[in-house]
């Protein structure tokens, strides 16, 4: 029977917590996959032979655990013990409706238990009672999958994917995270299966990719999801990036790459190239959806191959669209809305003839999210030619350093105009309206095309100087909207 040292004092302290109060204990899942793969681990599950609600009460009095959470449903709860989150649940079987990923659940052996687990290599467990404090229970052969890196289902793969779909994406997800292959028989498993992730809500779908899309090595698993059949049921914009070429790239300086190149694939490349600087996950998503409108703005030309006209701002305005679909949070459409958009923007300006002023409305644009965007156009550089790639982000280097420059002088980063919509009224005496609007418009270029300094006296000067010709121009109105144009045609014209 194989051991399993374990050096953390806290597993010693439940086995004990256990012993004293007659429980049967054992670490199982992610936590004893880590111990064996030498990786750090965070929170712990323990398997309770019987009632695994009543041993994590015990748990909150005798070690003084916190935040208790109880899940009577399913027999499962979690708290909080020396800083590590600990889930207790009772060793169970589970039934599953064919229609639903909500099991019947029952009490059943450490055994039982384990087969219901979704891959070998999380289907082990270590005993903590003192009798046999360390033996582990490998019942199919995880050790030896972790060993070869390959994730396998205890059971066939239909039943254990029928069962609960969602272990599909987790698949996936744990491939990037370990950087595992999956063996054939649970590849061909997905294949056939994958129509059944349409019953699993969207919300756990969308915490499986986020899981994914933070691995080490995102690629592997979106590559996965992609050729699985996985992706076309809750990303159909991403997978519709499959295929789609990109045979010639035009560079500032004239040089132009005619290298086939599937944008998909693409796009994998520039998240790992984002992966590999930046956790920040909004990053990575923007470098998911860099290309998305490329499938809706391709067009080809045999001198110049495929170009793409519009996909930044087209692609940009899908953003908020994709991430309604996904249940994801809101407060990050905004950020990756405009790294979609501008991305193409700097490697405009890496010509040595560029003006400050397309510097500084650069900087306008992007405001605080200046240098996320210069990591994400960085990660846009997949050349597989090693020069070209040094050349590319050389010219980006160089390119900073004009921006630091131009920031520095005119204090653009997080720019807020020197004078207010209330200040232009007040200064000209005029009331609210669209002529505000404009004469507030026309102080900002004044200040990006470097006309004027950014400073409130010399902007107060230039709204002097530029108020007549604008307040004496034929009368500005706002557009009619779409309901009022409609609203003066006669009725059997409106539609």
């Amino acid at each position: 029977m194989q051991h399993l040292e374990i050096h953390d004092e806290l597993p010693r302290l439940l086995g004990e917590a256990a012993d004293a109060s007659g429980f049967e204990i054992y670490l199982v899942g992610g936590y004893v996959r880590d111990v064996l793969m030498r990786r750090a681990t965070k929170d712990i599950d323990i398997s309770v032979v019987g009632d695994g609600v009543a041993f994590a009460r015990l748990l909150a009095n005798v070690l003084h655990g916190s935040k208790l959470v109880v899940f009577e449903r399913f027999g499962t709860a979690r708290l909080e013990v020396r800083g590590v989150e600990i889930e207790t649940v009772g060793t169970r079987t589970e039934v599953y409706d064919e229609a639903s990923r909500k099991p019947v659940v029952s009490n059943g052996t450490i055994d039982e238990d384990l087969r219901r687990r979704d891959f070998t290599v999380n289907a082990m467990a270590v005993a903590l009672n003192d009798a046999n404090y360390g033996t582990l229970r490998d019942p199919f052969n995880g050790v030896a999958d972790i060993e070869k890196k390959i994730l396998r289902t205890p059971l066939d793969p239909e039943t254990t994917f029928s069962d609960d779909p969602l272990r599909m994406m987790r698949a996936c997800r744990f491939a990037a995270q370990l950087q595992f292959h999956l063996s054939a028989t649970t590849r061909h498993g997905i294949e056939r299966m994958n129509e059944r992730i349409s019953i699993v809500s969207m919300e756990r779908i969308r915490d499986e990719f986020q899981k994914t899309l933070a691995a080490p090595k995102p690629s592997i698993g979106l590559a996965l999801l992609m050729e699985l059949g996985l992706l076309r049921h809750f990303l159909p914009d991403l997978h519709a990036l499959a295929g789609v070429d990109q045979r010639s790239i035009e560079y500032p300086d004239g040089t132009r790459n005619f290298h086939h190149k599937d944008v998909f694939y693409h796009t994998l490349r520039v998240v790992d190239n984002v992966a590999k600087v930046s956790d920040d996950l909004r990053l990575r998503w923007s470098a998911l959806l860099h290309d998305i409108a490329k499938p809706q703005t391709k067009s080809f030309s045999p001198e110049h191959g495929w170009s793409f006209h519009g996909h930044a701002e087209i692609g940009a305005r899908r953003v908020k669209r994709i991430f309604r679909h996904l249940r994801l949070p809101h407060e990050d459409i905004h950020f990756i809305e405009k790294l979609v958009a501008l991305h193409l923007r700097p490697m405009a300006l890496v010509d040595e003839g560029v003006t400050d002023s397309a510097m500084r409305r650069l900087l306008f644009d992007a405001g605080e999210h200046i240098d996320a965007l210069i990591q994400l156009c960085r990660a846009d550089i997949t050349s597989k030619n090693p020069k070209l790639v040094q050349k590319y982000l050389r010219n980006y280097e160089s390119l900073v350093e004009k921006l630091k420059e131009v920031e520095e002088k005119d204090r653009l980063r997080s720019w807020q105009p020197p004078l207010s919509g209330d200040d232009i009224m007040r200064l000209c005496g005029v009331q609210a309206g669209i002529v505000v609007g404009v004469l507030k418009t026309r102080i900002e270029d004044a200040i990006l095309d470097g006309l004027i300094p950014n400073d409130r006296d010399a902007a107060i000067e230039y709204l002097r100087n530029i108020q007549d010709e604008v307040l004496s121009a034929p009368r500005l109105e706002k557009p009619k909207s779409r309901k009022s144009m409609l609203a003066e045609l006669p009725p059997e014209l409106r539609v």
